[in-house]
């Protein structure tokens, strides 16, 4: 009887200190969670309620979370790209675009940047997205449909192009995006940089186009301001920011122009709508000093065993530019600011899923739209 009882009092002793043991961590991540939060959601000077739903606050320009990062505690913000000459002598890419604002906007005050408000649940998910999009193994799929300039054209120092933007058909867990991309390294020891739109229930908790940021160092980097990095510098656009409008297939299509472009003291430039929305400083990468890929197309993520998603207008090239995806005007930008249209030595075509997807290279054929391509599909069993 007595060692009946001696049994059943390690045993409540074992549980007791199981479940003790359970809580310290769960507050210890808790802990760690509120800490980032501080670092993330400076004081505002002012804070905006969207019509979507998200807050924005409007922070002292030079008190925003970038300069957290342990590289960037020296760092002097700047607010518009550094080059040698003056500006107005190089002939960086100006995109013909309609003059057409879909993205949601907001105003800050003189001195301040807006930044969407980051919550907990962002950053409890913030790891499980950021390696479902950098094709981490953690069960996912992804698939891509993509034009590429490859390492014979490189080293590259910026890319520019302008794209159409839809809004897919997306369930729980999957992801579309139509992007373009800058990039050096392989696994572990890539650099990448890649801006457009996509449509991410996980990230945003609506099926809504936004405009979108993802960025990697290594095995660093995030979602839009998730993490800290990225030097906002204009007052009405953000990363994240959900699209009012989008294309409509045989009728009016949307469009952004994008560009990301190095300056002459090592920083990378994103330019949206042929503004400069901010930068990343040249200290954040350990190799990127030039890129030896630079691409354009669409992006699907998806949980392993399920259909793959809709990318683009859900349709595949056809060579009429109100039905499917597209890049038009798409450049590289060599190592004086100049644009150049791509080489056909450079050009790559990479569609790992052509019963789901396609892509169609139409070089400068169609001359109205300048170098352009066509991307897209209804996705399915890939």
């Amino acid at each position: 009887m007595i060692q009946i009882l001696l049994l059943v009092m390690c045993l409540v002793a074992t549980i007791t200190g199981h479940r003790d043991h359970g809580m310290q961590s769960v507050l210890k991540e808790d802990l760690e969670l509120e800490r980032q939060l501080n670092i993330l959601n400076k004081p505002p000077i002012k804070s905006i309620h969207t019509k979507s739903g998200y807050i924005v606050d409007c922070v002292d320009i030079n008190k925003q979370p970038a300069f957290d990062h342990p590289l960037l505690k020296n760092h002097k913000l700047q607010r518009k790209p550094i080059f040698e000459r003056n500006i107005s002598e190089i002939r960086v890419q100006n995109l013909p675009i309609k003059p057409i604002s879909i993205f949601e906007k907001v105003r800050c005050p003189e001195r301040t940047v807006p930044i969407r408000r980051t919550t907990k649940n962002d950053l409890i998910k913030k790891k499980s997205l950021f390696n479902a999009y950098n094709l981490s193994q953690n069960g996912s799929i992804n698939h891509f449909a993509r034009l590429y300039l490859s390492i014979r054209g490189s080293p590259y120092y910026g890319v520019s192009g302008i794209t159409s933007v839809w809004n897919p058909n997306i369930y729980k867990g999957q992801s579309s995006a139509g992007h373009l991309y800058f990039k050096r390294g392989k696994g572990d020891d890539i650099d990448k940089i890649s801006v457009g739109w996509h449509v991410f229930p996980e990230l945003y908790n609506d099926n809504q186009t936004h405009l979108y940021l993802f960025w990697t160092s290594g095995k660093n980097g995030c979602f839009n301001m998730l993490c800290k990095g990225f030097i906002q510098v204009d007052r009405s656009y953000i990363f994240g920011a959900r699209v009012s409008k989008t294309s409509t297939y045989g009728g009016e299509i949307m469009e952004v122009a994008l560009q990301i472009s190095k300056d002459n003291v090592g920083n990378w430039w994103l330019k949206v709508l042929n503004k400069n929305i901010g930068y990343f400083p040249a200290a954040l990468f350990s190799s990127l000093k030039g890129a030896d890929q630079v691409g354009f197309g669409g992006y699907t993520v998806t949980p392993a065993g399920t259909d793959s998603p809709t990318m683009g207008s859900g349709h595949k090239p056809d060579g009429d530019f109100t039905h499917a995806s597209y890049f038009r005007f798409v450049k590289h930008l060599n190592i004086v600011q100049e644009p150049d249209d791509p080489l056909p030595f450079m050009v790559e075509i990479d569609n790992d899923a052509p019963n789901c997807y396609g892509v169609t290279n139409y070089e400068g054929k169609k001359r109205h739209m300048g170098y352009s391509l066509q991307f897209g599909g209804s996705g399915g069993k890939c």
